[in-house]
């Protein structure tokens, strides 16, 4: 999850470059993979090599720190060219990488020194207003499929700022600004086209292929390449919220509205993010707020509109809007780097808010001396219900769905590559006292599912990300992926 950075003037970019295919001689001889899959793969798919702008943009990933330099990268047009990708990948034994929107903080997950699958050409939206279904081509992120999917006055549970990817989103779980009405992304999938590591085709869902649909539903990218996900579809009208800022002498208030909000809001058509946020010389906090309705009733969000916002927009505005009302932090593409990190906590508690905006502020003075940016611990606030919308064992993530969880969003962005280490190991630190407060509370943090999207692999192993679900994983990847072709790529591997 990602909230914007405020300070100074807003820097809103986006990157696009002209599309020239590689050819087969233009392949380095040395580079025998890249030369196989171009000669292997239809005309509808491309290779682009280092230099090539196309090559740039796929390499692209929201932090610098999550890039690699790959050999090459592919783009497929189709999953038939995925099939024979993945064939030639394994007989060479070369490690490779799926980049959906490229927003994951841990590097190696989506990139890789070796050959970068860009799904970008899957880039379509279907919508089947017989079962309220929509097919969604696994290279979008969520914005694109909220703008297509507006004219049928519909949406779908997905990401809840601009730029987030669908695979990426979903594989993992998925929180949105419909969880509490309708549970996590994976909740609500009806299906996945998946290209099996021995290069088969197929389609996973409740009916056909159901221990895959299970794995995939927060399984990641054990099992193959996903290129399509159907998802439920729900109406979706004018909605009312944004974002708003408020500077450090009303932190206190901030605290207490967020309290009174925990314990008294039990509307499923609200939902919020507050952010404590410390940017070079200054802390503050951003809020996210969202209401599904033009207007949300009196009291629900009385107490943050009472305070003095020095910048921000709300309102009421259409879903897409909403979405893309908070500005961007950065550019893709840009020099800064950055983490995700997350911390054991069940839920809420006044005490648990008031240690995370303790470690905004101990982390500001710490990291000051570095290449810092911004440090951000963001509450998420959820119904304790929301896990319940799906029954328990449907899917991979969550692995246990009676035992509530916050899903506590920290990022810390900084510019110097040799900051690395100091800034994942605070995140760890940091990550590691916050559950210390929460274990200190009286909550079981040993059972509280950790959220892989959030978490890094300084602070977890896939063991804490699929609990007791491993096993059951374990096995059906070898049904599926007995030689092991997805351990080429990187990820939460099981």
């Amino acid at each position: 999850m990602h909230l914007p950075l405020f300070t100074g003037s807003l820097v809103l970019s986006s990157a696009a470059g002209l599309a020239v295919a590689a050819t087969t001689q233009s392949i380095s001889r040395d580079n025998s993979v890249c030369s196989q899959i171009q000669s292997t793969i239809s005309n509808q798919s491309s290779v682009y090599l280092p230099g090539q702008s196309e090559y740039d943009a796929d390499q692209t990933h929201y932090f610098a720190s999550s890039s690699q330099p790959a050999l090459c990268t592919v783009e497929p047009k189709a999953p038939n060219d995925v099939s024979l990708i993945l064939q030639v990948l394994a007989q060479q034994n070369t490690p490779f990488a799926i980049k959906g929107g490229g927003h994951t903080g841990n590097p190696g997950f989506s990139s890789t020194s070796g050959v970068l699958l860009s799904m970008n050409q899957f880039n379509t939206v279907q919508y089947h207003a017989s079962n309220q279904t929509a097919d969604v081509g696994v290279g979008l992120v969520w914005d694109d499929v909220y703008e297509q999917l507006q004219q049928f006055g519909v949406t779908v549970v997905g990401g809840r700022v601009s730029g987030i990817g669908v695979a990426g989103l979903t594989l993992g779980g998925g929180y949105s600004w419909l969880t509490n009405q309708y549970g996590l992304v994976v909740d609500n999938v009806v299906g996945f086209q998946v290209v099996l590591p021995n290069g088969n085709v197929v389609v996973a869902n409740a009916q056909t292929a159901s221990d895959l649909f299970f794995a995939l539903k927060g399984g990641y990218n054990n099992f193959g390449v996903v290129t399509q996900i159907t998802f439920k579809t729900y109406p979706i009208g004018q909605v009312w919220g944004g974002y708003m800022v408020v500077l450090d002498d009303q932190l206190n208030a901030v605290t207490a509205a967020l309290n009174n909000y925990i314990a008294n809001v039990q509307d499923p058509k609200a939902a919020l993010i507050a952010s404590y946020t410390a940017v070079p010389g200054q802390l503050l906090a951003s809020l996210l707020l969202f209401y599904d309705g033009p207007t949300p009733p009196a009291g629900i969000f009385d107490d943050f509109l009472n305070l003095t916002s020095v910048q921000g927009s709300i309102g009421t505005r259409s879903f897409l809007e909403l979405v893309q009302t908070p500005p961007s932090s950065q550019a893709a593409g840009s020099a800064t780097r950055g983490y995700y990190d997350t911390a054991t906590i069940a839920s809420p508690t006044g005490p648990i808010i008031d240690a995370i905006v303790n470690e905004t502020t101990f982390w500001s003075t710490q990291l000051a001396s570095s290449s810092a940016v911004e440090l951000v611990y963001s509450v998420e606030v959820f119904l304790p219900n929301i896990l319940q919308h799906a029954p328990e064992g449907s899917s991979a993530y969550p692995p246990t769905r009676s035992t509530q969880y916050l899903p506590l969003a920290m990022n810390f962005q900084y510019t110097s590559a040799s900051d690395d280490a100091l800034i994942t190991g605070a995140m760890a630190s940091s990550a590691a006292q916050l559950g210390g407060v929460a274990a200190a509370q009286g909550q079981n943090t040993a059972e509280v599912p950790v959220y892989g999207n959030y978490a890094t692999t300084q602070s977890f192993s896939a063991e804490r990300i699929f609990g007791a679900n491993l096993a059951q994983l374990q096995s059906i990847k070898q049904k599926y992926d007995p030689s092991n072709v997805m351990g080429l790529t990187g990820g939460w591997k099981i």
